[in-house]
């Protein structure tokens, strides 16, 4: 579902993560039936103001069933449409176990690399059409905003060119500092979850990976529709 760029403007950012009460899968089946589709009405009617994608991690995560990730120019859209999704049937059995909120902004370390696909430099985020999707919460330590900033940007040129050697996974890094518990949310979009594996543990040997105070939970998250999504809930 997607939303009109503005361009110039930043958005707002959201991924929010689902859980469902056992307690759904024991009603009857026109009771769940009813409340995906109250579910899927409320999110269709903010098509063209909200960029819905969703994901499901049934089998994958224990502690959340699926995820929302949502765009929008708008913050207070996210509270509204929320609301909607939890007053219908489905949504009073869903509880909230992660929500993470940030924004769009233009990376101060990426003016002398050029990387095809990647949204370091733009203010509007493109969601690519990959199956996979990595998200995590991440904060540095107080440490690395205290080195120069030639410092940090040799530590990230390193970091930078380890991922233009997996093309094949998209990054989205959105901002979260005085929004959010954490100061960066990463999305890292691609078809090879063994290239992110890859990725990931190059990326644990470089040196800004010192300066790493938190970069979990992770999830890993696989792109359904809307219908598919509801469907691997289990009713």
């Amino acid at each position: 579902m997607a939303s009109a760029e503005q361009p110039g403007k930043r958005q707002f950012v959201n991924f929010s993560f689902y859980k469902v009460d056992p307690a759904w899968r024991r009603l009857p089946e026109e009771e769940r039936t009813r409340g995906k589709q109250e579910f899927i009405r409320v999110a269709e009617d903010y098509a063209g103001k909200v960029m819905i994608i969703p994901y499901t991690l049934v089998g994958i995560r224990g502690d959340c069933d699926f995820m929302l990730w949502r765009i929008s120019y708008e913050l207070e859209l996210f509270q509204d449409m929320s609301s909607k999704l939890l007053a219908t049937a489905l949504g009073k059995y869903l509880s909230v176990p992660y929500s993470y909120l940030s924004m769009t902004k233009r990376s101060i370390y990426v003016d002398h690399h050029t990387h095809e696909g990647q949204e370091s430099k733009r203010l509007h985020i493109v969601p690519g059409k990959s199956k996979y999707i990595f998200v995590y919460p991440f904060v540095k330590t107080r440490a690395w905003y205290l080195l120069t900033k030639a410092c940090r940007q040799g530590m990230m040129d390193e970091h930078i060119e380890i991922g233009h050697r997996y093309p094949s996974v998209k990054l989205n890094t959105t901002y979260s500092f005085g929004l959010d518990d954490q100061e960066f949310v990463v999305a890292f979009e691609t078809d090879k979850p063994e290239d992110f594996l890859d990725l990931v543990m190059e990326l644990r040997q470089a040196e800004a990976s010192r300066f790493t105070e938190r970069d979990t939970p992770i999830f890993s998250c696989i792109m359904k529709s809307l219908k598919e999504m509801l469907e691997t809930l289990g009713g």
